[in-house]
């Protein structure tokens, strides 16, 4: 792992493979660190010929953290009455930074989630460093799509009874993880409860999430601009994802011109090692062909 100064911040970076092969960039979403893409996932990427590239996103892991702007309350949030300390568009060219510090001129990218909304902003505003993107599990962010099952939203955001007991914030994001979790491809619970002991263990900053929540709030104008998109685009759901649902990333693939559209049965909104061949190949495919 190292540090890199990107956009006056630094940035935790990681790769795997050789460093004359082909980089695949791959952002991680909302809340969560470099160390939570499954090793198998990354090793698809490897053996494929690729050299994987992740990196912690700001306000989480070991990147800069944005304190000192506060943390929005969540009534505010979502009623839209927020200021960002920054925007998604702000993290997509964290992104690039990333790129230009390992010096790598062009890459395949893919993002989850938030992350996917980063990759559309790549796509849409960095497109000569790409040959190709791929938005995962994410949405378009136009008016009127459907939002999220009751039970997911109110999970995304309730918070542990005690934030600086570890035990007890484990327990409850293995819960809340389980709730948006693939029904075909679930995690193991050895699995899902090291993903969020390593993740506490590494860094705990719930506030952080709140911040990077704000930049998906106020990042309204991008559905209008995925028209703009001339490079080769992937959009990748799961046919059970309750958090995002489906009809948010059909959305997607139709306001790009020519976007690839695919949809995974019986996943939901995670990559786990049940269902990373399954993710992972259909990234490898797309990239090969582009």
């Amino acid at each position: 792992m190292a540090q890199h100064a990107i956009n006056g911040i630094q940035i935790e970076v990681e790769t795997r493979g050789p460093e004359e092969a082909p980089a695949f960039l791959l952002i991680r979403g909302l809340s969560t660190q470099l160390i939570h893409w499954p090793e198998c996932f990354l090793d698809r990427f490897v053996e494929a010929g690729f050299r994987a590239v992740v990196f912690d996103n700001r306000d989480v892991g070991k990147s800069t953290k944005f304190s000192e702007a506060g943390v929005p309350s969540m009534p505010e949030l979502l009623a839209g009455e927020v200021e960002a300390p920054y925007t998604v568009a702000d993290m997509a060219a964290d992104a690039v930074g990333v790129l230009d510090a390992l010096g790598i001129e062009k890459a395949h990218a893919a993002g989850i989630s938030l992350g996917g909304m980063v990759a559309q902003h790549l796509a849409i505003s960095h497109g000569d460093r790409f040959h190709s993107v791929t938005s995962i599990m994410s949405s378009s962010g136009a008016p009127g799509l459907p939002s999220g099952s009751q039970e997911a939203m109110e999970a995304l955001t309730s918070k542990p009874i005690d934030p600086s007991d570890r035990e007890i914030v484990v327990a409850h994001n293995m819960r809340t993880q389980r709730i948006i979790a693939s029904p075909d491809y679930p995690p193991s619970e050895a699995e899902l409860r090291s993903y969020f002991e390593r993740g506490y263990d590494r860094c705990y900053c719930p506030e952080g999430s709140v911040r990077q929540m704000a930049a998906v709030f106020t990042d309204s104008t991008r559905a209008d601009r995925l028209a703009g998109i001339d490079i080769p685009f992937f959009v990748l759901h799961g046919a059970a994802d309750p958090l995002i649902p489906v009809a948010c990333g059909e959305d997607t693939a139709k306001r790009v011109p020519g976007a690839k559209f695919q949809v995974v049965p019986g996943m939901g909104h995670d990559i786990t090692d049940a269902n990373s061949a399954i993710v992972a190949d259909a990234l490898v495919e797309f990239a090969r062909a582009h």
